[in-house]
This record gives structure tokens, C-alpha cells and sequence, in this order.
């Protein structure tokens, strides 16, 4: 193994030696061309494993490393210009940043392990099996179901306990000083140990809430004595054959500690939600569990994630039980064991299904919690310095925890160019044709390596979408901890949220910030382009890459504008039969859909569902091949029936329902798979970016568009003042002279710029101030209309009051100036200009009204009509 390692370094010396000769853009362009024909021959033509994908990796690295080169010796501002040149340096830092996590991951997956099926031991060899269920503030109808579920497990009953660990119940809380807060505490406490009572699990809870989540696992594994745990979150479900799958490696290995599983979700996140793309896009995570998590147990390096996982009770008691000192106490607890030489294993099957958080600030305030984490194992137990790991481990820590560096970069890419656009600052030497041979063909390379790695499980440029949506709000997560690693503290996610109206998130707003500020930096890129003076090619490469930002902060809107949840409760597919009686009507059907509030029917006979249930229908599941029979549901059927098929909500759930109900929605894993399989395929690259591109045109209107609603609505709630009235007709018409009642006026009379658009306040004596009586007008004739004020009148009027020439409007109507000028006053005061107020008695002289002061125009006459009806 050590020669094979010394050929290794000398070969990858000597590749770099020759990577780093200068050539000039014509033989760069020649030589990235041919390594790109390289790759897609190889893709093409050969198997994505063994020695083809070793030789596509390291073509594509081949680019890479000449454009580092490049980059770093050709391209940085010069030291005369100390503000470029650091400025740049920033720039340069976040891309080689960027290199390093691409260094890392490929090597971390260059070859994922693809593990054996655990063997299943005989019956009297299996170990006995705690499952620790911790919980704060989740309600009772999530935890009976997880609980359920959990007792459903397909493994011998005396070797399977179930624990709740109750930390919304402690005696802390119990004995809060605030009433209200004590008494919520007493009484979830109560609800829990009956529901545990019923179901047959075991409720514990602790005197103090000491060190989170570590420290309620910590109090289960006191109390608890199985040889292996199982720890599940409040929301994660297991399905039946979980311990089936996963416990027979414990025997194979004395020295494994830990059997992670991936985390599979009901509904979809706030992205694939706003997106739309639950059903059909693979979701971030899976990236993570199918590539990442596999790579990293090819070098024992795969690490516990908090839920969905066995631990061997032997190990952690080896190092104290669950560590604390971070706020992600699942990796933080890996770390130690892999140090003393323990082992772990990933096994690559959904075995559980949970829930995300359902709105965009609950989804950052979860992931700001992982990122605070992993940066303080970073900080107080680093992976390179942590003694007892192996070298590969040290990097494969390092890449996990490196990654959570992202939200910099990312804003320092977005914002970047804008300071070149805007401010001529030279953060980027390089001619258009070295920008092609060099920054266009590494794009294109580390493009063509992340979706030949991972197509099947992400599509192009979601990972930049994720990115920027969460370091928007992450990068003070990170300053956050650099200034005091020990002060974040655990937070729980808030999940089971209700939206019921489309809406805006509350975070969105620093998103239309940054969509604004880069769609001007576009816009000031193409004109400066195109019409300034000496403005070289640079700022078409800039404005291009502000412009590929643009893209990315539109389609960011469109997760920040969220859609109303379509469903209470996430359901799941599943594939079981049974019998509905409805009064006198008895039907088979197929259940295709199930969560904990109902469930969707099929009707074998393809006959239409029933129009009216009634209230006494039950649904009787067909027993299973191994003979398990479950109490039946007393359904009530909706009105979504279509056709043949209708949807049914449970009337009232028993102890004995929920462990039907866990085993309708858990029994099998196969449902699960084949949908998860079918979000599985592999998105190229041309129409993965037309399809962002559509998203960035789409979204940004869909999410002005609720910004504009929400700020209607917004304007429509506000109080109207009193004295104030809200007029909501298109033009003033002046009322008859017997209904003119007096009215409030300030102790300020305006002055009006009818040109300019201003309005000043001149102070006057306090005294009664009149409105002349309106002279009598003809009776308007039977069907005839009064004309509305129009622009044109507004005209007339202002040139009168101008010294112009009077002008007919074009409803052939002359007002009174005197009257009109008399008139605006009193519509001023009556929608409550000035501070004070005072009714007083109507004058019958014009004369008390005080003068409008007229200033000189200074504009463009035309503008008068409009100024005119903006004032009034």
C-alpha cells in the first residue's frame, strides 16, 4: 500500500510540473478542448466506475489545475492599486476555496462504497434493542404515530423497548414561574404518559434541561440497557423492517459503533415547495446520503446524523455517552468514537420518513443550527489536529466541515462584479480571449465532473440556488461562532407550520435587495458597454457574469415567495388493500395514499365513490400474509371524490388505530423506494440550465407579484384617521352648494407648486377659516351624466391660474378659478392636511380664503395636468 501511495505523489508531482508551464490562449484553448472531448468519450462510451471514471476525474482536473495556475499568476490587480489588488485577493481567496472543496469531494467520492445487504442473525443471536425517541415541544399526534411505528418494528418483542424522552415536561418546566408555562408543561406531561401507557412504550423525563438534545439522550442511555440504540427524531417514522436491515452488522464487526441510515422526508422543503419540483427533483439532501455519506464509509468516515441511526451502547460509554460541548452533538460524537478506532458503515436504503420544515425562516434557522455546529467542532476539536484519526478520516472530517464555509463565498461571487461596474474597481485582470480559454472551459470541466459525480441526484446549478438562498442568512451564523465558538445553543426546529394563503416570507427581503442591486449593475454593464467611452471587453465579461447572478437571485424569489401548503398532514404512497363499509354499501378498495389525518381510496369496482358517506363508515384493512391484523378506522369520507376514487379522514384515533395506522403508512418500504427511484434520473446539463433559466425569467414576476399583493393589502388594513376621507373615485366632482357642511382645516393653509410638484406648509393667524358656497348649476337633465374632472379641465384651470388664456375643456365645461382654487383648500383640509383641526361655520366670502402662492414654472407645461391631480 505505501508504494502504491509514493507512485501516487510522484505521478501527480510530475502532472504538475507540467500543468504549470505557461502557454499561451491558443494552445490553453487546444488543450482544455481535448480534455474536454476526453470526458465526454469517456462518459459516453465506457462505465461510470473503475478506471474510466478515474481518467474523467482526472481530466477534468487537469483543466482545473491550469486554470488555478492562470488565475493566480496572470490575474490579480497590480500592488500600485492596493484597493483592487485586495480586493481581488478576497475574490481569488473565495475561488480557491472553492477548488479545495472540489479537491476534497473528489477525492472523498472518486469511488463510493456500494455495501452488502446486512446478514439477518438467528432469532436467539439478535441483541436486544433500545429505541430512544427525544422530544420538546412536538405534539402528541406525531409522537403516537412515531411511537407506534416503533413498536411495529419486525423484531422479537422481548428485545424491543421503546423509550420517549420527554424534555417539554421536565421539572424545570414544570415548575415554571410563569403559570401559564407551568401549567403547559404539567399538562403535556400528563397527555404523554397516558399515550405511552396506551401504546405500551415508556415515558421518561428528566429533573433539568441540561445540554439539549445530548443531554436527553444521555438521560435514556441511564436508564435504558440494551446492547444497541436506536435513536430516532420525534417526527422520524421507521419502517417495519428497519432493525431487519441494519442490526446483523453489529455482529460482523466488534469494533462498530454506529449504522447510519439516510433521512428520507414526507413533504417536500420550502425550495422544492415554491419550485415545484417535489415530485420529480431529487431532493438536496440525497446528494448527501447517496453520494457523500457512501464515499465517506469507503474510509470508515461516515458519521452519525442524529436520527435514523443504531449506536453500540458499548462505545458510548466508552467515551461518556453523547457529547455536548458543540450544538451538533451527533457529528461531535463520531469524531471521538472514530478517534479511539472505533468503526462505522452506512447502509444506503430509506429506512425512515420524517418531516422538513414546511416555511423558508424555519428552514434557515434549521440549517443555521448545523452550520453554527459543524464550524464549532471546526473550532474546538479540529479534524486535522484531533489525535487517533487516520489521514484519510482528517480530510474527510475536513470536507464535511469545510463545506459549511459556503454562504462567503457565495455572496462574494454574487456581489463581486457590482463593484466593478459601479465603482471601476479592477477586481479581475484579463483579456475576453483569455476569459474563454481559460474561466469558460474550467466552468464548463468542474460543470461536466459535479453532474457526471452526481446528475442522478442533483440537477445543474440547484447546489448554487441552495447556496445562495441559505448564505444570505448563514454568513452572520459564521461570524457569529468565529467570535465566540461556545456561545450558540440548540434550537429546535419548528416544524407542522400551517400556511394557508400564498405569502411572502418574512426573510425575503434582503432578496430584493440583491435582486435589484443586480439587475442595475446589468443594466449599467450594458450601457457603459455600449455607449461610455474606453470601456474595454472586461465589462462585457463582468456584465455577463452579473447577469448569470441574476438568473440565480430570480429564481432565489421565487423560494422566498411561498405557496400555500396543499395538504395538513404529508402523505405517502403506499400499496395495501381493504374493505370500506358505508351504512348499507359495502366496497373493496386499494389504498394508494395515507398520512395521519386520512388516507385515498380506490374503488375496485370502478363504480363513483359514494356522494354521502354518513359518519358510521369503517375502513377494515385486508390481513397481512403474515397474519397481522389491525383494529379498523372509523373513516368520514370528503367531497374531493373523483371518479372512482375518494379521499377519507380518520374520525377518531385510538392506541389501537395508531398502530393500524403506523402500519399502513410504515409497513412497507417499497412504496417509498419506487417514488424516490422514479426522482432518480439523470438531468444533462442543457436542460437543467434552460429549466433554471425558465425559473429565473418565472419566479421573479410570480414573486412581484405577491410583493405587489401583500403591500395592497397591506395599505388596505391600515386605520383611517378621523377627519380623514379616503376617496376611492377616479376624478373629484364637485358637489352641490346645499350639501357643502362645514369642515375641519388645519391652522395652515398650502401653498402649491402646480410645476414643480412641492407643497409647503405657511403658517397663518388661528382664525375661522370659510369655504365659499358653490353658486347654484342648472338641474342636470333626465339621463344626462356629469362629466368626471378630466386632465384636460385640470389644464384649463391651471393656465387661468397661470394668466393664461382660458381653453374650453373637452366636455365643453368652464370653471370658476376663483371657485376651484376655493375648492382644492377645502378638499385639502378635509383629507386632514396639518395637524390641528377645528370645525368651523361656512363664510359666504371668498375673500377669508387665503391666497395660493403660485412660483415660477420651471418645467415642462405639459407636466401641470399632472402635477395638478397629484396634489389634489
Amino acid at each position: 500500500m505505501g508504494l502504491i501511495w509514493i507512485a501516487w505523489a510522484v505521478s501527480a508531482a510530475l502532472a504538475l510540473g507540467f500543468l504549470v508551464q505557461p502557454v499561451g490562449t491558443t494552445a490553453q484553448l487546444a488543450l482544455s478542448g481535448m480534455a474536454g472531448a476526453g470526458m465526454v468519450g469517456l462518459w459516453l462510451c465506457c462505465p461510470k466506475h473503475g478506471l474510466p471514471r478515474t481518467a474523467f476525474l482526472a481530466l477534468g482536473s487537469l483543466v482545473v489545475v491550469r486554470y488555478v495556475y492562470w488565475r493566480l499568476s496572470g490575474t490579480l490587480p497590480g500592488l500600485d492599486d492596493p484597493v483592487s489588488f485586495g480586493l481581488g485577493l478576497v475574490l481569488a481567496s473565495a475561488e480557491l476555496y472553492c477548488v479545495l472543496i472540489l479537491s476534497l469531494s473528489l477525492i472523498i467520492n472518486a469511488d463510493p462504497l456500494a455495501r452488502a445487504p446486512a446478514p439477518v442473525p438467528p432469532e436467539a443471536e439478535l441483541p436486544a434493542v433500545d429505541v430512544l425517541v427525544p422530544s420538546y415541544n412536538e405534539g402528541s399526534d406525531i409522537l403516537a404515530v412515531t411511537l407506534a411505528a416503533a413498536l411495529n418494528l419486525d423484531y422479537p418483542a422481548d428485545k424491543l423497548t421503546v423509550w420517549l424522552l420527554d424534555d417539554g415536561g421536565t421539572d424545570e418546566k414544570c415548575a415554571e414561574a410563569d403559570p401559564a408555562k407551568a401549567g403547559a408543561a404539567r399538562a403535556r406531561r400528563a397527555e404523554l404518559q397516558a399515550l405511552c401507557r396506551d401504546l405500551g412504550a415508556r415515558y421518561l423525563t428528566r429533573a433539568r434541561n441540561a445540554n439539549a438534545k445530548a443531554g436527553n439522550l444521555n438521560n435514556g442511555l441511564t436508564a435504558s440497557r440494551a446492547e444497541i440504540v436506536l435513536v430516532l427524531d420525534a417526527d422520524h417514522a421507521p419502517f417495519r423492517s428497519f432493525l431487519r436491515e441494519t442490526v446483523g452488522l453489529f455482529a460482523g464487526d466488534p469494533k462498530l459503533f454506529l449504522v447510519q441510515t439516510p433521512h428520507v422526508f414526507l413533504n417536500p422543503d420550502p425550495v422544492e415547495r415554491n419550485l415545484r419540483t417535489f415530485a420529480h427533483m431529487p431532493s438536496e439532501n440525497e446528494m448527501f446520503y447517496a453520494i457523500t455519506q457512501r464515499g465517506l464509509d469507503k474510509w470508515n468516515g461516515s458519521f452519525f446524523c442524529g436520527s435514523a441511526a443504531l449506536l453500540r451502547r458499548a462505545a458510548l460509554e466508552e467515551v461518556g455517552g453523547f457529547s455536548g460541548i458543540t450544538i451538533t452533538e451527533d457529528c461531535e460524537t463520531a469524531l471521538e468514537l472514530h478517534a479511539r478506532g472505533w468503526t462505522s458503515a452506512f447502509v444506503d436504503k430509506p429506512l425512515i420518513a420524517g418531516l422538513q420544515p414546511e416555511t423558508f425562516a424555519a428552514f434557515i434557522g434549521q440549517r443555521a443550527r448545523w452550520c453554527q455546529g459543524m464550524f464549532q467542532i471546526l473550532l474546538l476539536k479540529n479534524p486535522l489536529t484531533k489525535a487517533g484519526l487516520q489521514p484519510i478520516q482528517r480530510l474527510a472530517y475536513l470536507s464535511s466541515m469545510a463545506y459549511w464555509f459556503f454562504p462567503l463565498p457565495r455572496l462574494i461571487f454574487m456581489l463581486a462584479p457590482l463593484l466593478h461596474i459601479f465603482f471601476d474597481v479592477k477586481i479581475f485582470v484579463s483579456s475576453i480571449d483569455e476569459v474563454l480559454a481559460f474561466t469558460a472551459t474550467y466552468v464548463v470541466a468542474n460543470l461536466m465532473i459535479q453532474n457526471y459525480l452526481y446528475g442522478r441526484v442533483r440537477w445543474p446549478w440547484i447546489s448554487e440556488l441552495y447556496e445562495y438562498v441559505q448564505g444570505v442568512y448563514l454568513a452572520r451564523s459564521i461570524v457569529a461562532v468565529l467570535i465566540s465558538p461556545r456561545k450558540p445553543r440548540f434550537n429546535v426546529t419548528a416544524k407542522g407550520t400551517v400556511l394557508e394563503t400564498d405569502q411572502l416570507s418574512p426573510l425575503a427581503w434582503p432578496f430584493f435587495a440583491i435582486f435589484g442591486a443586480l439587475a442595475a449593475g446589468c443594466a449599467t454593464a450594458a450601457w457603459r458597454y455600449l455607449y461610455e467611452p474606453g470601456v474595454t471587453s472586461l465589462m462585457l465579461v463582468v456584465g455577463l457574469w452579473c447577469l448569470f447572478n441574476l438568473v440565480i437571485a430570480g429564481v432565489a424569489l421565487g423560494v422566498v415567495a411561498e405557496r400555500r401548503l396543499s395538504e395538513r398532514c404529508p402523505s405517502l404512497p403506499v400499496a395495501r388493500f381493504g374493505r370500506v363499509s358505508m351504512g348499507s354499501l359495502y366496497f373493496a378498495v386499494a389504498v394508494e395514499r395515507v398520512s395521519s389525518e386520512g388516507c385515498t381510496l380506490r374503488r375496485f369496482d370502478g363504480t363513483p365513490w359514494p356522494d354521502d358517506g354518513g359518519d358510521r363508515a369503517t375502513l377494515t384493512l385486508t390481513p397481512l400474509p403474515d397474519g397481522r391484523v389491525f383494529a379498523p378506522f372509523a373513516i368520514r369520507a370528503c367531497a374531493e371524490a373523483r371518479g372512482d376514487t375518494g379521499r377519507v379522514v380518520f374520525a377518531a384515533m385510538t392506541p389501537a388505530t395508531y398502530r393500524a395506522l403506523a402500519d399502513l403508512m410504515y409497513g412497507d418500504a417499497a412504496p417509498l423506494r419506487a417514488f424516490l427511484a422514479g426522482r432518480h434520473r439523470h438531468k444533462s446539463l442543457l436542460a437543467g440550465s434552460l429549466r433554471f433559466l425558465a425559473w429565473g425569467v418565472t419566479e421573479p414576476v410570480r414573486a412581484f407579484g405577491q410583493l405587489a399583493r401583500a403591500t395592497s393589502a397591506a395599505r388596505r388594513a391600515e386605520p383611517i384617521a378621523d377627519g380623514v376621507v379616503e376617496s376611492k373615485a377616479p376624478a373629484v366632482i364637485l358637489p352641490p352648494a346645499e350639501s357643502v357642511r362645514p369642515i375641519p382645516v388645519s391652522a395652515t393653509a398650502l401653498t402649491f407648486d402646480a410645476v414643480s410638484h412641492t407643497v409647503e406648509a405657511i403658517p397663518v393667524p388661528q382664525k375661522p377659516v370659510t369655504v365659499p358656497e358653490a353658486p347654484a348649476v342648472p338641474e342636470p337633465v333626465a339621463g344626462a351624466s356629469i362629466p368626471p374632472m378630466t386632465a384636460e379641465a385640470s389644464q384649463a384651470v391651471m393656465r387661468e391660474l397661470l394668466s393664461e388664456a382660458p381653453v374650453a375643456n373637452a366636455t365643453g365645461i368652464v370653471l370658476d378659478p376663483a371657485l376651484w382654487k376655493a375648492s382644492v383648500l377645502a378638499l385639502a383640509a378635509a383629507e386632514g392636511i396639518g395637524a390641528d383641526t377645528a370645525e368651523v361655520p361656512v363664510a359666504q366670502d371668498p375673500a377669508t380664503v387665503p391666497e395660493a402662492k403660485i412660483r415660477p414654472a420651471h418645467r415642462d407645461p405639459r407636466m401641470r395636468g399632472a402635477a395638478f391631480r397629484s396634489a389634489a
